[in-house]
């Protein structure tokens, strides 16, 4: 029997499963608790240790100690900046705080007052406006902030936005424009960037574990990885497919939809690009550590919600979360107070929901998906014919992890859904 193991070093738990790649099937999994405090390492091999995998592959994947913060730097607000906003969640990031327009004292400050551990510089079409961006490399190049940059602008001052920031020994990773043309959105240079840039920096950086053995073992931010698994589910069933994830801190939702013409060309046409499989992560939405950020959101929404803390209240906490996320997913966001929405999500044509997260596989997935498919007072559409099912064994991480070198393995993963 061949067999890896794929683990998602949570910032709560450590999940591992034991893949047979011969028959493609899940064997074993386990969780136990992270070890973030003294080296998570000792939870990650106790682990793989559980589901009896010491000697196999591993695939790992990471969100302890916050994940990956990543800033945004942009041109100007409803495009550049947006699509780079766009892409960085894509990547798996938190993305903490969006400039848009030339840096100054004040917006360098708040800048750095977000606590990023990656700041994606982009700004221009190519061959388009270069002063902003060539200003903000120079801004950042002088400040005191010196953290590692994805420059991901304009392609005709690239070489001189990256030697003025190199000048200053700032880390720079240059790649390809997040968005060449109006209306054309290219993630993917910026999202490979932004994976490797984690990898290399951000993944040691975080003191999460003595020597370099946990960083050389992880291959991505773990809703980097479930957007894969995501991806690949979309592209196998040929349908639009949305996932959302209730953590104890955090509340993701994930979708991949099919494209469509008329709002790539026609006068649907969003300037800042249309991003088929997309994610949101909503930092003040969850069932532990974000229980107040929830009961505050669901007061905001007109959601009624049980005001003991007990237990039982978890899946009505896990179904206001949800609900809240995935309205602000479908809705997009606005950039200020009379500013328009941008980003949205049309939804009605998803054909398969996913649940995931604690409360969901312990006995509240019905009542959470429930939930969400029959909210018609969020100021979105729901799917109008979606299957629903509970990720049970978190097989969606680990689909993600085996799906560029086992794909096939991948897929019949997916299929145990």
């Amino acid at each position: 029997m061949t067999t890896v193991v794929c683990a998602d070093v949570g910032s709560t738990y450590t999940k591992a499963a034991l893949i047979d790649l011969g028959t493609a099937t899940l064997v074993r999994r386990a969780e136990v608790p992270t070890t973030a405090a003294t080296d998570v390492l000792t939870g990650l091999d106790q682990a793989v240790a559980a589901v009896g995998g010491t000697g196999d592959e591993l695939y790992v994947c990471s969100s302890a100690g916050g994940g990956l913060r990543l800033a945004v730097v942009g041109y100007e607000a409803l495009v550049t900046a947006e699509a780079g906003h766009r892409v960085g969640l894509s990547a798996g990031a938190q993305v903490v705080h969006v400039a848009a327009g030339r840096l100054d004292g004040r917006s360098v400050q708040a800048l750095r007052a977000s606590r990023p551990d990656v700041i994606l510089l982009v700004g221009g079409t190519d061959g388009g406006d270069a002063s902003v961006l060539m200003h903000n490399a120079g801004r950042l190049a002088t400040s005191r902030l010196r953290l590692p940059v994805v420059l991901a602008g304009n392609s005709r001052v690239r070489p001189d936005a990256a030697a003025l920031l190199t000048h200053r020994r700032i880390p720079v990773t240059v790649t390809g424009n997040v968005l060449p043309r109006i209306g054309e959105l290219d993630p993917a240079p910026a999202r490979s960037a932004i994976r490797s840039v984690f990898l290399r920096h951000v993944i040691g950086g975080k003191r999460l574990s003595r020597g370099g053995r946990f960083a050389s073992l992880v291959r991505s931010a773990t809703p980097d990885a479930v957007l894969a698994g995501v991806e690949l589910l979309a592209d196998r069933t040929g349908a639009g497919v949305l996932v959302v994830d209730v953590g104890g801190a955090t509340t993701d939702v994930y979708s991949a939809l099919l494209p469509d013409a008329e709002a790539e060309t026609g006068p649907r046409r969003d300037v800042a690009g249309t991003l088929w499989r997309s994610r949101t992560v909503e930092g003040d939405l969850g069932v532990a550590a974000g229980a107040d950020g929830t009961r505050t959101a669901a007061t905001s929404e007109k959601l009624a919600l049980p005001k003991s803390g007990h237990l039982t209240d978890d899946r009505a906490l896990a179904a206001a979360a949800a609900t809240i996320a995935l309205r602000r997913h479908a809705r997009g966001h606005s950039s200020g107070p009379g500013q328009p929405r941008t980003g949205g999500r049309d939804l009605r044509d998803v054909r398969l929901v996913v649940g995931s997260g604690g409360v969901l596989r312990h006995g509240g997935g019905e009542y959470v998906l429930h939930a969400l498919l029959s909210d018609v007072a969020g100021g979105w559409a729901a799917p109008v014919r979606a299957r629903t099912v509970v990720d049970q064994r978190y097989v969606l991480a680990a689909a993600g992890l085996l799906a560029t070198d086992h794909p096939d393995v991948a897929g019949a993963l997916l299929n145990s859904l």
